[in-house]
């Protein structure tokens, strides 16, 4: 993956040396490492979402931070009681872990963050996040989709929980429409593993269809991005990344093949691609993914 430029359109310069070893350099740029980034604390870095922050001037990576090293634990109780990580970067290829994220919404002694999506509107930015209450040993709990807004991509303030169609929705993906209002797509694990959606005019107030428009396949962690003149749909559906395009946002058209269904041939890229996050940067789009180095290593690619 070739460095990125600001979004406004400034480039900055590639860094040459990523790692210990020299980059391959294309006609695109320099090519980012691989792994792009593995988490410090528990090497579970996982749905990473990539945003401009305009006071830093920097790139921020949110992501899951699965407990993927943690000792004697149950189940996927590794997957549960995660936090959201934070990585920076000034051009989008070489990242250096931060933090984790300050949300002030934890209403059990016990919870998990999972899967966040960012976008800016107006001075802030907001965030939704899914909330599961508690840290389980299986899959077989409820779980919501929150609503928090910062100023910084650091600190985050809770605004509410969203009433979407069941009580287990997850993996919000926040797209702004022609007409100026928002749509979110979401996960309605209830209706197997389909995806919903639900609109606001204001990214506060929302209004859920009631409506599953990708239900082919059973997937998660939909991801929606405007592109070449089109609107653009991927999902994890745990065989590559599934491939869907659309003329008006709600009848989606799946295309004839999935992205990352095969291993890769770098550094711990040996493995299918995961819940990933796009950015589009002039004609192009980078897809940020993550792979399952071992049953519970994941990094990013």
């Amino acid at each position: 993956m070739p460095v990125l430029g600001q979004p406004d359109g400034q480039s900055l310069q590639p860094t040459k040396k990523t790692t210990d070893q020299l980059p391959l350099k294309t006609k695109q740029g320099w090519l980012a490492p691989k792994p792009l980034y593995a988490d410090p604390i528990y090497d579970g870095a996982a749905d990473p979402v990539v945003v401009w922050n305009r006071k830093a001037k920097r790139w921020y990576m949110l992501y899951t931070n699965r407990r993927a090293t943690a000792q004697g634990l149950d189940g996927v109780a590794w997957v549960h009681g995660t936090r959201i990580g934070v990585a920076v970067s000034d051009d989008g290829a070489n990242w250096t872990y931060l933090d984790t994220c300050d949300i002030n919404y934890r209403p059990t002694e016990a919870y998990t963050h999972w899967a966040p999506d960012v976008v800016y509107h107006k001075g802030l930015y907001h965030m939704y996040l899914t909330y599961v209450p508690g840290v389980f040993t299986d899959w077989r709990h409820p779980r919501d989709i929150v609503h928090l807004t910062s100023g910084d991509l650091l600190h985050w303030n809770y605004e509410s929980t969203l009433k979407l169609a069941s009580d287990r929705v997850i993996d919000a993906s926040v797209f702004r429409l022609p007409d100026g209002n928002w749509r979110m797509y979401y996960n309605n694990e209830r209706d197997g593993k389909s995806m919903y959606y639900a609109d606001s005019p204001d990214l506060y107030r929302w209004t859920d269809s009631g409506r599953k428009v990708v239900g082919d396949k059973g997937g998660e962690g939909a991801k929606v991005f405007r592109w070449q003149g089109g609107n653009w749909m991927l999902v994890d559906n745990w065989g590559g990344l599934g491939v869907y395009r659309s003329e008006d946002l709600v009848n989606w058209v799946r295309q004839p093949d999935n992205l990352l269904k095969e291993p890769g041939k770098g550094l711990d890229d040996g493995a299918k691609g995961q819940h990933c996050d796009v950015v589009v940067s002039g004609k192009r789009a980078f897809v940020y993914y993550f792979v399952h180095q071992t049953p519970k290593i994941t990094r990013l690619q």
